[in-house]
């Protein structure tokens, strides 16, 4: 027997601006979200400052009653939990959860992913699909299980990853597909329509991983070839940012820099000549090639276009270490 679509009730659980726009297309397909629960606000900045997240700013907004633990298994937050009564939790880039909350709800609990699962699991799919050159990829509704990620699918739509495509930019695309599955998701499960596959039907040779990106993560090596350095650097713009080191001659001091726009060329490395610029922008050189580079930022100051870095720069100053 399925239940009526004002009486399912729903748990969303999610942090960032993905999640909101997950968030925004469930309400406006009229489920009933009847709580959200999201992190615990953060003090940060020199007059630390509370920073909300992204979902709880849209749920107040939405007037939606918002939980904010800081610890999942905490007693007072599970009879909280409970007492929402929920049907479903549906959780989009938040914390990995204990089993004690998600085996709560009757109709179990699901997550949106951004990748096709199997490929790509954990905290960085947009990231590493476009540093490792992938064609295209995707989003996967799955319901949660022991092990993360790992739980059987119950819808995977595909999006293909156009040549110049940044993070950012897939970002935004993937959020909005994801929107669309997942509220198709939901809808099957209230219906009682909802079929899951085991991941390992879905395995097609050799699986790749999404781990978190740290810092080091994001040195650019410019011994690699042209055709790896640019999608590892549009795989982190904007954010985290793949960064560099210059050696900044007349003053003798090394500058880090962050490169967020940049197009690879069929121009052969000279040896010799490790910058040089024209109308198109600032080319540096790889292991076989020059990359165009249009926008970058220097340690210290604002994100530029390459031209107002030269109206303050001369290339002739700087080398590659």
């Amino acid at each position: 027997m399925q239940t009526q679509k004002k009486d399912f009730r729903i748990v969303f659980m999610g942090t960032p601006e993905f999640s909101v726009g997950i968030l925004e297309e469930l309400l406006q397909q009229e489920f009933r979200i009847v709580g959200v629960v999201t992190t615990a606000d953060k003090q940060s900045g020199r007059g630390l400052q509370v920073n909300e997240s992204a979902v709880k700013k849209y749920a107040s907004e939405k007037c939606i009653p918002i939980l904010q633990p800081t610890n999942l298994k905490d007693t007072t937050f599970l009879e909280e939990l409970r007492a929402l009564q929920a049907d479903l939790f549906v959780v989009v880039a938040f914390r990995m959860l204990p089993e004690v909350v998600w085996s709560m709800p009757a109709k179990g609990t699901i997550n949106l992913h951004a990748s096709l699962l199997p490929n790509y699991r954990g905290a960085a799919p947009i990231n590493w699909a476009i540093m490792n050159g992938e064609k295209e990829t995707g989003v996967t509704t799955f319901f949660i299980e022991k092990e993360i990620d790992t739980g059987k699918v119950i819808e995977r739509a595909t999006l293909q990853i156009e040549a110049h495509e940044t993070a950012g930019t897939l970002h935004d695309k993937l959020m909005h597909l994801g929107a669309s599955v997942c509220a198709s998701t939901v809808e099957k499960i209230r219906t009682n329509k909802a079929e899951a596959i085991d991941q390992l039907q879905l395995t097609d040779g050799e699986e790749k991983n999404a781990p978190k990106i740290f810092k080091p993560d994001c040195t650019i090596n410019w011994n690699a070839s042209v055709n790896i350095i640019d999608p590892f650097i549009r795989g982190l713009s904007p954010y985290p940012g793949a960064s560099t080191m210059f050696h900044n001659i007349p003053k003798n001091e090394k500058k880090l820099f962050k490169i967020s726009q940049c197009y690879p060329t069929l121009i052969p490395v000279d040896p010799h000549k490790h910058f040089f610029h024209d109308k198109e922008g600032i080319y540096i050189a790889c292991s076989d090639y020059y990359l165009r580079v249009t926008e970058l930022q220097m340690e210290g100051k604002r994100k530029m276009d390459f031209k107002s870095f030269l109206a303050g720069n001369s290339l002739e100053e700087w080398k590659k270490m």
